[in-house]
């Protein structure tokens, strides 16, 4: 049953594009349909902003996709891999997505984070507590920390319906 959501309510999504990248290519070898994701959690409510957390990798490879998300409207905030010295790799937007986050409190009635990443836990529970916004999670189900489907208002499992927010690859794999 689809949870009825007030055309009035001020709404933000902020996806972690890593998250549900990797979850995507995973689980069902396919892309995320991010536009599809943006227009399903919004359900007709006035959109504030979207923003894709995204990494910059040194070929640049990428630009195309972040041309796309920002013909979807999504905004995408980019930071470059970190590549440490015995060569391991870091990229992930935790801290700058909460900090948007809490940024973005004052303005808005509720946040949807598209990731199933646990790390978030403690930002909906200080988003339920600090401004009582509601707080709901987009992500595929098999790849989502039960207890962050717990925290949050709401949970959309994006797998059970892989036509609407997959895109699968059209390309022979390497």
């Amino acid at each position: 049953m689809a949870i009825i959501k007030p055309k009035d309510q001020r709404v933000a999504v902020l996806i972690d594009a890593q998250n549900l990248y990797h979850c995507a290519r995973n689980l069902y070898q396919a892309r995320v349909n991010f536009g599809a994701i943006v227009k399903e959690v919004t359900q007709g409510r006035k959109l504030v902003g979207a923003i894709a957390y995204v990494i910059s990798t040194e070929s640049g490879e990428e630009k195309n996709f972040f041309q796309a998300l920002g013909k979807m409207g999504i905004e995408a905030k980019t930071k470059d891999l970190q590549i440490f010295a015995g060569g391991a790799k870091k990229a992930d937007w935790d801290v700058g997505l909460a900090i948007d986050a809490i940024r973005l409190a004052p303005k808005i009635h509720a946040l949807v984070i598209a990731s199933g990443d646990g790390d978030f836990i403690p930002l909906v529970e200080y988003l339920h507590s600090e401004y009582g916004i509601e707080v709901e999670v987009a992500s595929f189900g098999k790849a989502t920390s039960g207890k962050l489907k717990e925290a949050a208002d709401n949970f959309l499992d994006l797998g059970t319906n892989p036509r609407k927010f997959l895109i699968r690859n059209t390309r022979p794999q390497k």
